[in-house]
């Protein structure tokens, strides 16, 4: 049953990719929507078995690498934590093939999507449940192949290739991060398995290394070195470059990556390697990233015009409030929070995909407007998103973010403290910009073309049918799982998850005053009010919204926000700019076209050409020429004799031999 978890989604892949010409359209549509449902189902008997009944699984298939005491396996270990993530990545993704067959029938490419579709949940699956970190290696490496397949799936948009190639290079660096981690982690412990490294993490304590005569502590290198590959794969600030961009690909795919897969793996890293960051000096530095992403990334998406990149600048927020949870040590609150992320990250990328659809593919808000009659359907579901997104009380998002920032003001430590500054601030700027999506979108007066108004329809049945599962998880799935998930004594968890007693303070927010744990929702509530004010000018007039939007230092903080930051100009300024310039000067036409061409097998055949050409041309023909040359050969083979063999030196060079030897030469040259 557990192998077959793994196994369906990629047997979809293969046959939909290889045999797709045979089967059709249809056949593959149906195919690989019917592969990812029976995983489904089967991950629901493998969490019963595991979470419930407490009997993890633990299944080595073969080896894989062996050499002296380097061994990595096949092997795959089923507990609870993988069970939990099984069910949100395999109930994400059965959503999003549902939602495909019918968001691109158009598409005479649709066979090759689903296949794409499928092998990046194949990937996940081999992420999350792997038993070692070589597997885990794979399947993370997977992962980003499947994206770069998926957001270039439109390969003839020129946009679409550039933001595929560039999610590929900016995980690159993540990944160098973390193929170090895992040397430093065989080098530290000797294996590679998840079981012998974390049986073994408490014996590293304080266990350091010398490196240039520093010292360094080898569980800190070795979490920073993980918590580094979990920077790339999970967007967070310095390499979230490409989050935005990936948003080129169809609207499945958004949802698939921002929801389940691709960027809850970093985070999903965190949370399996607890026990090594809870023993290591690296956590501080986990909340620091993970709370300037939550607010850097929430103030971009104040002025996003694009509907898709509103929602994406929203996926990488919320993602720092995932990482900077691990790092407050609660790593069973940041894996509360991303499966109820999924759910309502789906619901609005799907959503929003409708909306899409049913204007000609149009995504910018600004040309929207109107369209709450059109839309219905799509708007109720994008209202609900928002509101769970925005944390509205008694939604999905309410109970895991208001537990993150009470567990950060609890901590009363700098670092909590600042993590629940700049997660509040986060919180306003999310309300402001989801509720500016919803009245650009729908409310506000339309401000579309007439052609695309009079063909706007809704989604059909197979579009609308996942939305409605998505929604009634964005209500109900926070209140219903969070005492099984973060509940105190709950134990569904068992051991996967180690928590360090000194760390853990969740029973200490439950008992904070009623005025700290209200603090997030009054800078929602003050959020959708300017939201309110400023968009749908309600009780403002445009007269005074248009000179405020006019004045200098609006302008100067809207181009700055516009400008990310202006993370993307340093980076290109700083490191991309040096990087290709260094890659075309110095090392393709100085290496590449100077040295291995000189001195390579190609240089050394045309120098000897062009060698023998040089001696070809003392071939004259004249006896004179071949005379001086044999001459002037004896003289030199005359002055190495006497100076070498007979060891005559300097004291033959007398009066006598000179006049000899200059006679000699006056004889060639007669000649």
């Amino acid at each position: 049953m557990y192998l077959s978890i793994l196994i369906l989604p990629f047997l979809s892949f293969l046959t939909t990719n290889l045999a797709g010409r045979y089967i059709g359209i249809y056949g593959c549509c149906i195919l690989s929507t019917s592969s990812i449902l029976a995983s489904f189902l089967l991950a629901l008997c493998a969490f019963f078995e595991i979470s419930i009944s407490g009997s993890p699984c633990l299944i080595t298939v073969c080896n894989w690498f062996q050499s002296e005491l380097f061994l990595a396996s096949w092997g795959f270990y089923f507990d609870p934590v993988t069970a939990l993530m099984l069910l949100v990545v395999l109930g994400v993704s059965s959503l999003v093939h549902i939602y495909s067959t019918e968001y691109l029938a158009a598409d005479p490419h649709q066979g090759r999507f689903m296949g794409y579709l499928s092998l990046f949940t194949g990937f996940m699956l081999v992420l999350v449940s792997a038993d070692n970190f070589i597997v885990m290696f794979l399947g993370w490496e997977g992962i980003g192949l499947a994206s770069f397949l998926l957001i270039g799936f439109w390969y003839t948009r020129i946009q679409a290739g550039k933001s595929a190639i560039k999610a590929m290079l900016v995980n690159r660096v993540g990944d160098l991060g973390l193929a170090l981690g895992i040397s430093a982690v065989f080098l530290t412990f000797k294996s590679v398995d998840y079981l012998v490294v974390f049986a073994l993490t408490p014996s590293a304590i304080n266990d350091t290394f010398s490196f240039l005569s520093f010292e360094f502590d080898r569980l800190t290198i070795i979490a920073f070195l993980l918590f580094w590959g979990a920077l790339g794969k999970s967007a967070q600030i310095g390499l979230h470059m490409w989050l935005p961009d990936a948003m080129e690909g169809p609207t499945p795919v958004s949802a698939l990556i921002h929801a389940a897969t691709l960027v809850t793996a970093g985070v999903f890293l965190v949370i399996r390697c607890s026990i090594i960051f809870e023993n290591s000096h690296a956590l501080f530095i986990v909340t620091i990233f993970g709370a300037l992403t939550a607010f850097f990334a929430s103030t971009v998406g104040l002025v996003q015009n694009d509907l898709k990149r509103v929602i994406a600048f929203s996926t990488c927020s919320q993602l720092g409030y995932m990482v900077f949870s691990a790092g407050l040590s609660h790593y069973s609150i940041a894996f509360f929070h991303l499966a109820n992320h999924a759910l309502f990250k789906a619901l609005l990328f799907l959503s929003a995909g409708c909306v899409i659809h049913g204007v000609a593919d149009e995504q910018d808000m600004r040309k929207m407007g109107g369209l709450i009659k059109l839309f219905p359907t799509s708007y109720a579901m994008i209202l609900i998103g928002s509101l769970a997104l925005v944390g509205f009380p008694f939604l999905t998002g309410f109970y895991s973010k208001d537990a993150i920032l009470e567990v950060a003001i609890s901590k009363h430590t700098t670092v909590g403290n600042f993590a629940h500054l700049l997660g509040c601030l986060a919180a306003f700027c999310t309300s402001f910009y989801s509720f500016r999506l919803t009245y650009l979108a729908f409310i506000n007066n339309t401000n579309t073309y007439k052609k695309y108004i009079d063909h706007a329809h809704d989604g059909p049945i197979l579009m609308v049918f996942p939305l409605l599962f998505l929604s009634l998880g964005a209500i109900f799935w926070g209140y219903l799982s969070r005492d099984l998930v973060i509940g105190v004594g709950s134990p569904v968890f068992g051991n996967s998850i180690y928590n360090n007693n000194y760390n853990y303070n969740l029973i200490d927010a439950e008992f904070l005053a009623a005025s700290i744990k209200n603090i997030p929702f009054f800078c929602t509530l003050f959020g959708m009010l300017l939201s309110t004010f400023l968009i749908n000018c309600w009780l403002v007039s445009k007269e005074t919204i248009y000179n405020y939007k006019m004045s200098t230092a609006y302008r100067t903080f809207y181009t700055f926000l516009t400008q990310k930051w202006h993370f993307d100009q340093l980076t290109n300024e700083i490191a991309v700019v040096k990087f290709m310039n260094f890659g075309y000067r110095s090392s393709f036409q100085l290496i590449d076209k100077g040295n291995i061409e000189v001195f390579g097998p190609a240089g050394v055949a045309f120098n000897l050409q062009s060698l023998s050409k040089n001696f070809a041309n003392y071939q004259s023909g004249l006896v004179s020429n071949y005379a001086l040359t044999l001459m002037l050969a004896v003289l030199v083979a005359l002055c190495f004799f006497l100076v070498v063999v007979l060891g005559l030196g300097a004291s033959m060079f007398n009066d006598t031999f000179l006049i000899i030897l200059f006679g000699y030469l006056a004889f060639c040259f007669i000649i």
